[in-house]
């Protein structure tokens, strides 16, 4: 069983600090990686919801689980199953990170949080998004980015399979350099989603499970 200490460092770590702002440094690109982003861009954009089993690792090593929604633009809920209290969920551009056993409830702006990148109506992966590194492996490909006038804010690893692009997992590390890995399973793409759904702090009701 998870310490409620290892999840809350789990979940927090997708709520960074507030850090004073710079400029991103930018990446040189190749001819590759500028057709590689924007293959990447293509596909990101091409997904206006989904639903997944995930898997979050922390920092230390604690795992949870349970069920996300994604629904472009600014949507999203985790839904951490037992016996983890916690709930995040992003709508009318704040995250918010819910507690239930302990009652305490905590709010961002979604645009102060790497994640929040996904959510964007138009992902564009430059100008107010800065590529910070690419990396490719034998069927797979690996995009770091950070918002451009807030890097330090911290930074989004997008891990896709390749061929064909999925996205299959990433990596939030927050202004405290904490590490969040979250790998996606049986993901289904397209539908639509009861908008209570990133509205209610409580489960959602059988038929969205």
């Amino acid at each position: 069983m998870l310490h409620r200490r290892t999840l809350l460092l789990a979940s927090a770590a997708l709520l960074p600090l507030g850090v004073t702002a710079r400029a991103a440094p930018g990446l040189a690109l190749s001819a590759q990686d500028q057709a590689d982003i924007a293959r990447i861009e293509a596909y990101l954009n091409g997904i206006k919801s989904l639903k997944a089993h995930f898997m979050q690792v922390a920092q230390d090593g604690g795992i949870s689980e349970g069920t996300a929604w994604l629904e472009r633009p600014g949507r999203m809920r985790f839904q951490y199953d037992p016996p983890a209290p916690f709930l995040l969920i992003a709508g009318h551009g704040v995250l918010t990170f819910h507690d239930s056993a302990l009652q305490q409830t905590s709010n961002i702006g979604l645009n102060r949080t790497p994640l929040g990148i996904l959510l964007d109506e138009h992902v564009q992966l430059s100008g107010a998004v800065t590529v910070t590194g690419i990396q490719r492996l034998p069927g797979q490909i690996q995009l770091t980015l950070v918002r451009t006038d807030s890097p330090g804010d911290g930074s989004l690893t997008l891990v896709f399979a390749d061929p064909p692009m999925t996205l299959r997992q990433w990596t939030v590390v927050d202004a405290q350099r904490r590490e969040t890995h979250v790998t996606l399973y049986n993901a289904q793409l397209g539908g639509s989603f009861d908008p209570q759904l990133f509205e209610q702090l409580s489960p959602p009701s059988a038929h969205e499970k």
